[in-house]
Parts: structure tokens; sequence; C-alpha cells
């Protein structure tokens, strides 16, 4: 028994020597990784637009005629967002699901199922759902019949009713709506394209499958973007990198299925934060974007930035051949690098502070951790600088208001709330002497090298077994030798004894 007992010892000492150094070692940082020049990217087109300025500001043969694959789903997205209420349900029709093909990318939808119309943002964005978009596009169609019927004269956010779409398709509203859902709405998403500014684009359906006539340019891709990023939910969605699905009358449990976003840069914005060349491009902010790929248009992405002098940048890259499809996320982040530097270099002023890392609490570089944090989460505390300047702040925008004399019953309480912080209560010793303790170097070792704390606390507790079992086998020794040490004091028999 003793013997197995130091053989488990000897195993875990080994292990506390040996496991240590192997868990505790992991560097969390990312490398740093060497994006392309623009000279080195092998796509058919990019453009990157400053909607602040109003201005392209690098480009190449933005005005190409290219296929955008599924970056078509920006323009659906941003059509369902003016056109359904997210709190709504829309029912999956065959109709929805016969215009996908076998090998679409899809959310998981089926027929007759009933889904949240938020939950279909989701599902045709960030694992790019052809199904979703479907069900999204004939949703719009359902509600602009419905809210602009051909015989009112009130029109939708695009200028049309059901009239424009029967004089288009020469069918009545009933013939649409049975059977042309689809084709109406892609009418719909070329109204919008010329509404915004398009010159290039012509859409056939609401997902992105590739058709000679489905197709747009760069500079027009930036536009769509530009517009879409107008809705704060649109910029909420593209900004998910993970999704987990809601229960259904179809999928019947919340979380039937898990999705990620297919944008690689949302994750790993810090490749825009400098040029090959070494230079701070002054991004702030990686809002999101969306990615689009088929073998007849390759594959790109187009996203949304914001620089550090407060501008609004997008950046759309377009055909990326079959060959290259590992690079699309370095192409697209070194367009969007060159891109934020010529937007600074235009406007170099500090409207933004911060970098990357200020906006992004998971992998970043030791280059781009959190310099700023203009938000106060929970465990950040407040310093005396910030409070003294909160309550400049407070009392300027008060005495704005109502005078520089008078104090209003909110500036009182703000004050009230800064002198609690201030003023604590005096501590007992007890709590003095627990926080030295809580302080002491030990327990920062245990809070920070969780595994080797277990470890050491199990060979202690091994330790005690084993010294607990030499004590209790030492007593029972000692117990034996007594008990051989004492005379025989049983009288002996005679002979006579065994005579009866």
């Amino acid at each position: 028994m003793i013997k197995k007992v130091f053989t488990i010892i000897s195993g875990v000492l080994a292990a506390a020597f040996i496991l240590p150094s192997l868990m505790l070692s992991a560097d969390v940082n990312q490398p740093e990784l060497t994006i392309p020049t623009l000279d080195q990217i092998n796509c058919r087109a990019y453009c990157v637009y400053d909607k602040t300025a109003d201005k392209i500001i690098l480009s190449k043969e933005e005005d190409t005629q290219v296929y955008p694959a599924s970056m078509t789903k920006i323009m659906t997205m941003q059509l369902g967002l003016d056109y359904l209420d997210s709190d709504d349900y829309l029912t999956v029709s065959q109709n929805a699901m016969d215009a996908t093909t076998y090998d679409s990318t899809m959310m998981g939808l089926n027929t007759g199922e009933i889904v949240k119309v938020s939950e279909l943002y989701y599902g045709m964005m960030l694992p790019s759902g052809n199904d979703a978009a479907n069900v999204v596009g004939e949703g719009v169609i359902d509600a602009l019949f419905e809210k602009y019927p051909s015989t009112s004269e009130e029109v939708g956010p695009d200028g049309v009713n059901a009239s424009y779409f029967e004089e288009q398709l020469s069918l009545t509203s009933e013939e649409i709506l049975g059977g042309y859902k689809l084709t109406a709405f892609a009418l719909l998403m070329n109204v919008r394209a010329e509404n915004i500014g398009c010159k290039g684009t012509h859409f056939v359906n609401a997902n992105g499958l590739h058709d000679d006539n489905h197709y747009t340019t760069a500079s027009d891709l930036t536009l769509i973007m530009a517009n879409a990023a107008l809705n704060d939910d649109f910029k909420k969605v593209i900004n998910s990198p993970t999704h987990i699905f809601q229960a259904t009358n179809v999928h019947t449990e919340d979380g039937w299925s898990m999705v990620k976003n297919t944008n690689s840069l949302l994750t790993d914005p810090w490749l825009c934060a400098k040029t090959p060349e070494g230079q701070d491009t002054h991004i702030t902010a990686f809002v999101g974007g969306k990615t689009g790929t088929t073998s007849m248009a390759g594959t790109g992405m187009t996203v949304a930035t914001v620089n550090e002098n407060g501008h609004e940048v997008y950046i759309a890259v377009c055909g990326i051949p079959g060959d290259y499809y590992a690079y699309q996320t370095r192409y697209v982040a070194s367009v969007t690098a060159y891109g934020n530097l010529a937007c600074w270099e235009s406007d170099p002023q500090t409207v933004i502070p911060g970098n990357l890392g200020d906006y992004q609490r998971f992998n970043v570089t030791d280059a781009e951790a959190p310099v700023y944090d203009p938000l106060m989460v929970p465990g950040d505390t407040l310093d005396e600088d910030f409070i003294t300047d909160t309550i400049e702040e407070e009392n300027n925008k008060k005495e704005d208001s109502v005078g520089a004399n008078e104090t209003t019953e909110s500036t009182m309480e703000f004050n009230q709330q800064v002198v609690t912080h201030e003023e604590e209560p005096e501590k007992s010793k007890w709590e003095e002497r627990k926080e030295k303790f809580l302080e002491s170097p030990l327990v920062e070792f245990a809070e920070n090298n969780k595994v080797a704390t277990i470890l050491i606390l199990v060979i202690l507790i091994l330790i005690l077994i084993c010294i607990i079992l030499l004590i209790i086998r030492s007593i029972n020794k000692m117990k034996r030798k007594r008990r051989a040490r004492k005379p025989n004091m049983r009288p002996s028999r005679s002979a006579g004894d065994y005579i009866r």
C-alpha cells in the first residue's frame, strides 16, 4: 500500500515540474503577419470610398463590371430593414427553397418553418445563407404590397408601390404574390441601387447565385455598403463574430445551429493597422463586412471601417481568382490599410482617439493593445482625473442650460455619487488583514497559475495521506512488538491433567 502511494506521489511530483511549463507558457498574442503591397494583390478590382469626404481615395478598375456573389446580401438586408419589422416572423416557402442550389451556402431552413426576421439577417450575413436571403426577399414584397398597394397613391421608401411591379412584369398583384415575389424583389433591388447612385449594377436575385445578368462594380458596392451602414442593426449584425439561433416550430431547441461569420478580418482587424511598410494606418474601428464567393465571381469582400480622423471608409475588393482564395483576408486587409492611411493623410486630425485594440478585446497584438477605453466595463474604476473632468463637464452642461449660479437637483445627485465614491468608510483590522492577504504574492500566484496551484494542492494532500498511513503503520508495528515481548502466562499441564 505504502509503495503504491509513493509511486503516485512520484508521478504527481514529475507532473508538477513538467505540466506547468507546458500549460502556462502559451503565448496568447497574435504574431505579426506581413500583408501584401497593392501591386501584389491579385484581384479584378478594388475601391476605397471615403463617405465623409464623399470621394474615392484609392481604386483599381473600380467601374469594371464584376459579379458580386454573396455581397449581394448587403442590398437584400438593407431592404429588409427598411420594409420589415425585425421582431416579426416569416414562413419559409417552397419557392424560396427552390431558388437555391444543391451547393448553396445555407442557414439550414425547411419549408413551412416560421422564423424571426432578425434571425434571418444573421442567417444570411454570417454563414451567408441563400435560403434566408430568399425568405427575406419574399417577405419584403409581401410587406410592400400590403402597405403600398396599387390602389393607393402612397409609395414606399424607394418611391414605388405595387403598381410599379405590375407595370414592369405585366402581371396582377395576385399573380406576383402567387409566384413572382423574388422577381419583384430583384426589381426593387435595382430601384434602390439607382436611388443611391449606383451606375453599373443590375440584380436578378436576392442571394448572389451566379447569373450573367447579375453584376455590379467595386465602386457601387462601397455605395451599397455605405447606405446599409446607416442602420445600426445592420452594423450590429455584420459586427457579430458568431450567432446562436433561436428555436423555431421545426428546430425546437435554442442553439439548433451555431454559426461563425465568414469574415475573418472581423476577429483579426489588427492586420489593417499597419501597411506592409510599417506605417500606422490610423484605422480606429473595423465595423464588419460581407464576403462573396462563386466559381465565376471568384472571391471578395466589402467592409466598413472608421478612421481616427472620424471619417467613414468603405472598401470593396472583388474578383480574387480561385487559386488565391486563401489570400482573401490579407488582400482585403492590405487595401483597407492603404485606404485608411490615404484617408488620414487627407485629414490628419484625431477625432476618435485610441486604436483597434480599444474597440476589439480579443486577438490583439502587443502593438494594438488597448490604450484608451471610452466605455466603463465591469472591473474598471474611476480615477481622480476622470472624476474631476466629469464633474466639470456635468456642471458646465447644467450651467449652459440653467445659468451659472444655479445648481440643479440632478447635478447635486451626481456630485453626491462622486463624494460617496471618494469618501470610503474606515476599514476594520480584519478587513485590512483580508486585503493584505488578497494582495499577497501567494494569492497572486494562485490566481495567475491555476493549474500549478491545483497540482500543488494535490501533492500536499497526497503527502498528508502518506504521513497518516506511515503513522498508522508505525503504531501497528509497535503494538505487535509489545505483544511479542509479553511472557506466556498460561499454566502448563501435568501428565495427570490428561487422565480422566
